[in-house]
């Protein structure tokens, strides 16, 4: 059921209630205290069992929320973490490339792929 079904549901116990006021008050129906308590508890029962399903609705849209969050924030941190391996493996491979002798660098550079091979 949805909300405008239990506002209708509402309105339409609402005006029995008025009914039976202005019946009451004309005197053509004696409504006691008890009766007014337990049409008031009927016609309050549909709309606090939406809300109280709202709530829940809500309340499982948080935890997954909250699940989605902590899985980005584990994502972002292990993304740091290689982004901070790959930039510290680059310096070691350029450092390495600059430490190679000027000749076996320019060597296997002018020869081309097929050297690396051998």
């Amino acid at each position: 059921m949805d909300i405008d079904a239990a506002l209708l549901r509402t309105l339409e116990s609402k005006k029995s209630l008025e009914v039976g006021r202005n019946q009451a008050g004309s005197g053509d129906v004696k409504t006691s205290a008890e009766e007014l308590t337990a049409l008031l508890r009927q016609v309050s029962e549909d709309p606090t069992r939406e809300i109280e399903k709202l709530i829940n609705q809500l309340q499982k849209l948080h935890t997954q929320l909250q699940n989605a969050g902590n899985r980005i924030q584990h994502d972002i941190a292990q993304h740091a973490e290689l982004s901070q391996q790959t930039v510290q493996l680059t310096a070691i491979i350029s450092d390495s490339v600059k430490k190679l002798p000027d000749g076996t660098y320019h060597d296997r550079k002018s020869t081309g792929a097929s050297s690396l091979l051998r």
